[in-house]
């Protein structure tokens, strides 16, 4: 794990610089210099008053191999709470107050939110998914004309 910093949070008072053992942080540019920092050391971390540095992990678990009764629940998740947004937007457009209208527009975000998560884990979006590929596929094949087939074969031979 390294340090790694949120720039937007960072109110310069630099704690940072007098803790860290290798000079890792650099202010003005914002930047921790990974080659640097030490594996968890995270004194940096600990003594920033912004709270604006954080670990972050230097591998992570390879993603877990879903079976298809999975994949069907991750889909049905993904349809009702593509339903719950369409229902928040109608509630979002006809409230009359702006606290409800407010309320609606968040669940409408948090339920698209939902969605792309649900798709994504079920294999949807994922660039090198074989669904993905046989989208594609799919779409060089097809009759139109309007679209990028030179794009879509550079896609198919990146993945």
């Amino acid at each position: 794990m390294h340090a790694a910093r949120n720039i937007r949070l960072c109110t310069k008072d630099c704690v940072c610089l007098f803790v860290c053992p290798t000079g890792a942080t650099d202010t003005e540019t914002g930047q921790i210099d990974f080659e640097k920092c030490l594996d968890g050391c995270r004194l940096c971390v600990d003594a920033c008053p912004s709270h604006a540095i954080y670990l972050v992990n230097d591998n992570y678990a390879s993603p877990q191999i879903k079976g298809q009764k999975t994949k069907a629940m991750l889909l049905k998740m993904a349809e009702n709470k593509a339903e719950q947004e369409k229902i928040a937007a109608g509630i979002a457009r006809e409230a009359k107050s702006p606290e409800v209208r407010q309320l609606a527009k968040a669940l409408e975000v948090s339920s698209r939110i939902s969605t792309e998560d649900c798709l994504r884990e079920a294999g949807y979006m994922l660039p090198q998914g074989a669904e993905v590929k046989q989208l594609l596929r799919a779409l060089l094949n097809s009759p139109h004309e309007d679209l990028p087939k030179e794009t879509i074969q550079r896609l198919l031979d990146l993945l």
